[in-house]
């Protein structure tokens, strides 16, 4: 029995709101599902992410194949990497601690960039407010064109060298 990770959609038309779900890949898309593993809101501004981490690696350490997007979820969330980091400690590349120490370096630096950017789009988001929707207009002033006699003396040239 081949099992995905994929998405579950539920919300109403155009509001789009997923679980994050392992089924079997005969299923249909909004059908039977083996167990939960989140959530995923796209609507939301960075969107929302609610997963599981432990139910997600065990079920593709044991063999589940997430979908492209479930993938980008789990890439994002960092349970690929964690997979990543546990496939070098059964190699014996280095220990578990070791890898544990790499992906909490890897988790904060991931939490404090996304929070940056959060507060990024905060203040875009209300900058965009202040600026007032009518635009003041500076009256116009009457400027003598400068190009206009240098075409009259080139003209008259032309004129006297016929």
């Amino acid at each position: 029995m081949a099992v995905k990770m994929r998405l579950q959609r539920h919300g109403s038309k155009k509001r789009p709101f997923y679980f994050i779900v392992i089924a079997d890949a005969r299923s249909p898309r909004d059908g039977k599902f083996i167990q939960k593993l989140g959530s995923y809101n796209p609507l939301t501004v960075p969107a929302t992410i609610q997963i599981d981490r432990q139910k997600a690696l065990d079920w593709l350490q044991k063999g589940a194949q997430p979908t492209d997007t479930v993938r980008r979820i789990l890439s994002f969330k960092g349970v690929l990497f964690l997979k990543h980091l546990l496939r070098g400690v059964g190699l014996g590349l280095f220990d578990e601690a070791t890898a544990m120490e790499k992906f909490t370096k890897w988790s904060q630096e991931h939490d404090a960039n996304m929070n940056r950017r959060q507060s990024a789009h905060k203040k875009a988001r209300n900058d965009r407010r202040d600026v007032p929707v009518v635009k003041k207009v500076a009256p116009k002033t009457e400027e003598a064109p400068v190009a206009a006699p240098a075409e009259a003396t080139a003209s008259e040239e032309t004129k006297t060298e016929e």
